[in-house]
């Protein structure tokens, strides 16, 4: 009986014309994913629906040489095994494969070379109908010597689709572009996240700044700024003061930071009489594209408040859950997070996660379901809630992640983004407009997800984010 945990060749003299090994595998569209981003190939036809439905066979399909890996496996695997060497292929493909086709790759020898120790074998991919998809012959070096090995388990492999941003950005492209402060866009980083999203129809950007390090900047990055406008603001100070003063006379309604320091920034943004201040606390969001989470993640406070009160948290959260109701998440799951999942009265951090979830429960909090104290693993691992007993409807599942303080929130991010490939679109709420947030370290793709999102609370006009007159 062959032992499944090891593998076995079979050697040349062990091998007779007529003998054949197969294997069969179902075709998933992560398959599809994978050998795009091993090959290269993105071919519409395989990684584009919409394409791939007015196409002539009106679905996605493989690629065809992941039918001819099938018959790679074999190979290397059953008939003969470790220690052949591939010479040779020739392949027929005769039916597309598409998602959910079962394929069964099996070799047959046809012929035996005893001076080379060489064999020829037929190949041939069925579906699960019996009709052949690819055919052909192979020419294998058999080996000569018996090889018996433990089966190495094939390493599992994530597929990050990453197209949790593209359908924010797709909607708030829509609409018409919205006038954005750009403030002090001193830096290539900083004015190509702000042409990107004016690319991609988001904003109209009026660039805020020294003009003439603006125009400097542009040229030695190869950035065309022609048909945008430029006021002149002699420092990141004045650029901060002068892009306010825009927003609260209706000529921009988002503003967007440049190369000047965040605090720089929302000094201005909460000056006394000539500030942007509304009834809620101001924060921040992170919206996070985590590959190995199911779901969009938002985690806040990490980047504005340091050190909340119970009061903060509060506008905090309500400020997270209206940005979750504006990207889709009509009743988000809120984890209030500590260091443990029990109510400690040495650590406040708990007592606060209690009396927001009892603030929730008297109305105070509304559109969206708390739970907390939770720490973070059972917060976002259903395994790990079930492992401690907790009946939640939040626990393992959560939508927003609340943090105690900014240092938490950061260093959750970054851990996210650095250890687990996370994406990090970020914007400010509770002023009169959405802040766009952006890093030196965002991929384009974040930059202009970040716009996205202060585009589309703009839109929504919510407390968290006025936004556009009406």
């Amino acid at each position: 009986m062959t032992n499944p945990d090891m593998i076995e060749n079979r050697t040349f003299d062990e091998i007779s014309v007529g003998d054949s090994a197969s294997l069969t595998r179902p075709l998933t569209a992560d398959d599809i994913q994978l050998f795009a981003a091993l090959s290269g190939d993105v071919n519409p036809a395989h990684m584009d629906p919409a394409f791939a439905e007015s196409g002539m066979f009106h679905r996605v399909i493989a690629h065809g040489m992941w039918g001819a890996g099938l018959i790679s496996a074999v190979l290397g695997t059953e008939l003969p095994g470790p220690g052949a060497i591939y010479l040779g292929q020739s392949l027929k493909f005769t039916r597309p494969v598409g998602i959910g086709d079962q394929i069964t790759a099996t070799v047959t020898v046809v012929s035996k070379d005893a001076v080379h120790k060489r064999l020829l074998l037929d190949c041939l991919c069925a579906n699960q109908h019996g009709e052949a998809v690819i055919s052909g012959q192979a020419e294998v070096k058999a080996p000569v010597q018996k090889i018996c090995r433990p089966r190495v388990e094939a390493p599992e492999v994530l597929i990050h689709r990453r197209d949790r941003y593209g359908q924010l950005i797709e909607a708030a492209a829509k609409g018409t572009p919205v006038a954005t402060a750009v403030v002090h866009p001193c830096s290539a980083d900083a004015l190509s996240a702000a042409l990107e999203a004016a690319a991609e129809g988001l904003i109209r950007p009026i660039l805020v700044g020294p003009a003439a390090k603006i125009a400097s900047v542009a040229a030695e990055a190869g950035l065309d700024l022609d048909g945008f406008e430029i006021v002149d603001a002699a420092h990141s100070h004045a650029a901060a003061s002068a892009a306010v003063e825009m927003i609260r006379s209706g000529k921009a309604v988002l503003l967007m930071k440049g190369s000047l320091h965040t605090d720089e920034l929302m000094g201005a943004v909460v000056k006394a009489d000539t500030g942007l201040r509304t009834e809620r606390r101001i924060s921040h969001c992170y919206v996070m594209d985590v590959p190995s989470y199911p779901r969009p993640l938002v985690i806040t406070d990490g980047a504005i408040n340091i050190a909340p009160t119970l009061d903060d948290k509060a506008d905090i959260l309500r400020n997270a859950i209206d940005l979750a109701h504006v990207i889709g998440v009509a009743e988000p799951r809120v984890a209030i997070l500590a260091a443990v999942e029990t109510v400690n009265s040495k650590m406040q951090t708990t007592l606060d996660a209690a009396a927001l979830c009892k603030m929730a429960d008297r109305g105070q909090i509304t559109g969206a379901l708390l739970d907390g104290p939770l720490a973070f693993d059972n917060a976002i691992s259903e395994a790990a809630a079930t492992e401690k007993g907790i009946n939640s409807p939040v626990a393992g599942k959560a939508d927003i992640l609340l943090v105690p303080d900014l240092e938490a929130g950061n260093m959750v991010a970054k851990q996210l983004t650095f250890l687990a490939g996370a994406d990090a679109a970020a914007v400010v709420l509770g002023a009169r407009v959405p802040i766009i947030l952006t890093s030196r370290a965002d991929s384009k793709r974040t930059r202009v997800a970040s716009a996205a999102l202060a585009v589309l609370l703009a839109r929504a006009a919510t407390k968290a984010a006025p936004g556009l007159p009406h």
